[in-house]
C-alpha cells in the first residue's frame, strides 16, 4: 500500500492531524498541497504552511504551500486549480480544516456560530466540490473528511449544539457525496478518532495538560487515513471509520505506541459511544 506519486489536497495541514497525515503520505513520496491560513507564525500555535512544506520535503514528499481560508470560495477554487496545475492533477481531497467551540446555545455568540459552520460544514462542501472535476480524472480518487460517525441521539447535541451541527454537517456531506459519486468511482468516507488527540490546537481550545497525557498522538489518525486512502475507491466508500478499529481490521495489534503515556487509560473523544467496541487491550474512559 503506497501513495507514491499521488497528489493530496489537504486543508488545515500546517499542524496537528493534517500535518501528520501529510507526513505519512510524504514518506511514500506523495505530492502534498498544504491549504491553510497560517503563513506567519501564530502567537500560541506552532507551524505554518512553510514549515510544514519543509517537513514534508524532508520526509520524502513534494510540497506546495498555499494560503487558503476555506470560507473563501475564490481562494479555494484558485488553490485547487494551482495544485492541479502544479502536480498534474489531484487524487485525494482531505477535509481536515475545522474549528472547535463547545459553548452552549446561550453562551455562543452568532459570530462564532457562523465561523464554525463556515469552516466545518461549508468548507467541507466547498473544497470537495472544487476538487471533483480533477478527482473524476484520477485512477483511484478519494475524499476523506475528519468528522464523526452519524449518530442522531440527543446526547451528542445537547450542551454544544453549534459544534455538533457543524461536525455532523461534515459527515452528512460524505454520506451524500458517497452515494452521488458511487458510479463515478470516487470514494467518500469519514474518519474520527476514538480518543482525544494531543494537538496544540486542542490544548489551546480546550486546555488541560492532564487531558493531553490521556490522549493519543496524531500519528494514529494519520496511519488510519493512509490505510483508507490506499484502498480501492470503488470498494471502499460511504463508510464512517474510527481510527483504531480501521487499523485493527487491517491487522494492527499494537496500539500503545500511539499513546502520549503508554499504558494510560485513554480519554474517549466526543461523538464516540462508550458501547463502541475498542480493539482488545485498549482502555478508554468516557466523560459523562
Amino acid at each position: 500500500m503506497s501513495l507514491a506519486g499521488r497528489t493530496l489536497f489537504i486543508t488545515g495541514a500546517s499542524r496537528g492531524i493534517g500535518l501528520a497525515i501529510a507526513l505519512r503520505a510524504a514518506r511514500d513520496g506523495a505530492n502534498i498541497a498544504i491549504a491553510a491560513k497560517t503563513a506567519e507564525p501564530h502567537p500560541k500555535l506552532p507551524g505554518t504552511i512553510h514549515s510544514a512544506a519543509r517537513e514534508i520535503e524532508q520526509a520524502g514528499g513534494k510540497a506546495l504551500p498555499l494560503i487558503v481560508d476555506v470560507r473563501d470560495e475564490t481562494a479555494v477554487l484558485a488553490a485547487v486549480r494551482q495544485c492541479a496545475e502544479h502536480f498534474g492533477g489531484i487524487d485525494i481531497c482531505l477535509n481536515n480544516a475545522s474549528a472547535i467551540n463547545l459553548a452552549s446555545i446561550e453562551q455562543i455568540d452568532m459570530r462564532r456560530y457562523d465561523l464554525i459552520q463556515q469552516i466545518n460544514t461549508r468548507g467541507t462542501f466547498l473544497t470537495s466540490r472544487a476538487c471533483l472535476p480533477y478527482l473524476r480524472k484520477a485512477t483511484n480518487p478519494h475524499i476523506l473528511t475528519l468528522s464523526p460517525p452519524l449518530d442522531l441521539r440527543p446526547k451528542w447535541f445537547a450542551g454544544h449544539l453549534a459544534y455538533s451541527l457543524s461536525k455532523y454537517g461534515m459527515s452528512l456531506c460524505m454520506l451524500g457525496l458517497a452515494e452521488e459519486y458511487r458510479a463515478a468511482g470516487i470514494a467518500c468516507n469519514a474518519l474520527w478518532p476514538r480518543t482525544t488527540i494531543a494537538t496544540a490546537a486542542v490544548e489551546f481550545a480546550l486546555g488541560g495538560a492532564q487531558m493531553l497525557r490521556r490522549s493519543r498522538k496524531p500519528e494514529i489518525v494519520a496511519d488510519a487515513a493512509h490505510l483508507i486512502l490506499s484502498r480501492s475507491a470503488r470498494e471502499c466508500t460511504g463508510r464512517f471509520f474510527i481510527d483504531d478499529s480501521a487499523l485493527y481490521e487491517a491487522g494492527v495489534r499494537e496500539f500503545d505506541r500511539y499513546s502520549v503515556e503508554p499504558g494510560a487509560t485513554l480519554l474517549g473523544d466526543l461523538f464516540i459511544d462508550a458501547d463502541s467496541p475498542a480493539p482488545p487491550g485498549v482502555r478508554v474512559e468516557f466523560m459523562r
